[in-house]
Formats: structure tokens, C-alpha cells, sequence
């Protein structure tokens, strides 16, 4: 894990996200997917693939469901 640019995570709410892969599209560092699995709606939802988040917040910007991203920003001592 690059401590550098590990400087957040994502969470997505799997019931809000309806696939539109926008968030995917824009993600600077590249840490966002669309899951392979259908949440409840039969979408395939957005997901973290667990580090490299710069926490820049243009997932969050970019989406059009409210809720659907939380961009969590972590503490750099």
C-alpha cells in the first residue's frame, strides 16, 4: 500500500448505485469498479478495490445518486 496516496477510502451505498460507471470513469487513480455481483435493483454497483484513494472526491461529485458515495478522508500525520 502506497501510504502517499492511500490518503482516503470509499463507500458505496450498493442499494443506491445504479451502475452508471461515472465514478468509474473519473477516478484519477483508477480504484473504482463495477461489481461483477447485481445489488437488489439488478445493477451492477460500483465498488472500492480497497486502497490507493487520493480522497479527491470526484467519485462523490460525479454521482448522480444521492447517497450513493461517502468519500472518507483519512488523517496524514
Amino acid at each position: 500500500m502506497d501510504v502517499a496516496r492511500d490518503r482516503g477510502a470509499v463507500a458505496i451505498d450498493r442499494d443506491e448505485c445504479k451502475g452508471c460507471g461515472l465514478c468509474v470513469e473519473a477516478c484519477p487513480p483508477r480504484v473504482l469498479r463495477l461489481s461483477a455481483e447485481l445489488n437488489r435493483y439488478g445493477y451492477h454497483p460500483a465498488e472500492y478495490l480497497g486502497s490507493g484513494c487520493t480522497a479527491c472526491g470526484i467519485c462523490y461529485y460525479v454521482c448522480p445518486e444521492p447517497g450513493g458515495i461517502t468519500v472518507l478522508r483519512r488523517q496524514v500525520a
